[in-house]
C-alpha cells in the first residue's frame, strides 16, 4: 500500500537518540478501509481508493455514494482518495490500512489544503518588500511599476499581484519519519506539513529523493 490517509493534529518536538530536539507534525493516519479496488482491464489504470475510518459517520450521504459504500460492504464515510498500485496487488475491498505500512526513517509526500487567509496584498502574498516607511514616502505596501504606458500598454501575463491567498492544495515533499505509533495511529513527521489543525491529509510514500 503507498499511502494513507489522516488529520494534522499539530506540531510539538521529541527528543532523538543522539539528544537533539527535533520539530514534528503529528498526524492521525488512519485507520482506513479499501471502498473500491480499480483494474486496468475495466478502469483503465490500477489503483485503490480508501476511505478514512472516523468517530463521527458521515451524514446526508447521496443516494449514488450509498450505493457505493453498500458494494464493499464498508459505513459510509466522509474522506475518500485514491492511490496507484500495482497490477499484482492483492487489496481488495473491505481490506484495513494501517499506520504500520509506514516505518521510522523513512520518507514520505503530504498533501493538504493549505490555510486561507483570503484577499491579500504583495508583501504578505510574495514577500515583496515595500516602499520606505518615512513621512512623505507615499509609498509603503504598493506593489509599484506593473506595466508601461505606451509599449506595451497592458500588464503581462503572470505578474504578481494581490489576490486570493491560500486555500490550494500543496505537497510536502522529502519529509522523514520520525517515529510511527502503531497503537494510537499516530505518525511523527519531521517539519511541517500543509493544512490547518485536524485538517485531512494524504500521506504517500516519497516518489523521489
Amino acid at each position: 500500500m503507498p499511502g494513507i490517509l489522516g488529520k494534522k493534529l499539530g506540531m510539538t518536538q521529541i527528543f532523538s537518540d543522539n539528544g537533539l530536539v527535533e520539530p514534528v507534525t503529528v498526524i492521525e493516519a488512519g485507520p482506513c478501509l479499501v471502498v473500491q479496488r480499480k483494474q486496468a482491464k475495466k478502469d483503465g489504470y490500477d489503483a485503490v481508493q480508501i476511505g478514512l475510518v472516523e468517530e463521527r459517520p458521515a451524514r446526508r450521504v447521496p443516494q449514488p455514494m450509498v450505493g457505493h459504500f453498500q458494494k464493499a460492504g464498508v459505513a459510509p464515510m466522509r474522506r475518500l482518495t485514491e492511490f496507484r498500485v500495482e497490477s499484482e496487488s492483492e487489496l481488495a475491498a473491505g481490506d484495513q490500512v494501517k499506520v504500520d505500512i509506514f516505518a521510522a526513517d523513512e520518507y514520505v509526500d503530504v498533501t493538504g489544503t493549505s490555510k486561507g487567509k483570503g484577499f491579500q496584498g504583495v508583501i504578505k502574498r510574495y514577500g515583496f518588500s515595500g516602499g520606505r516607511a518615512t513621512h512623505g514616502s507615499m509609498f509603503h505596501r504598493a506593489p509599484g511599476s506593473i506595466g508601461q504606458a505606451s509599449d506595451p500598454s497592458r500588464v503581462f501575463p503572470g505578474t504578481r499581484l494581490p489576490g486570493r491567498t491560500g486555500g490550494k492544495r500543496v505537497t510536502r515533499k522529502n519529509l522523514q519519519i520520525v517515529k510511527v505509533d502503531a497503537e494510537k495511529n499516530l505518525l511523527y513527521v519531521r517539519g511541517s506539513v500543509p493544512g490547518p489543525d485536524n485538517g485531512y491529509v494524504a500521506v504517500r510514500r516519497a516518489k523521489r529523493g
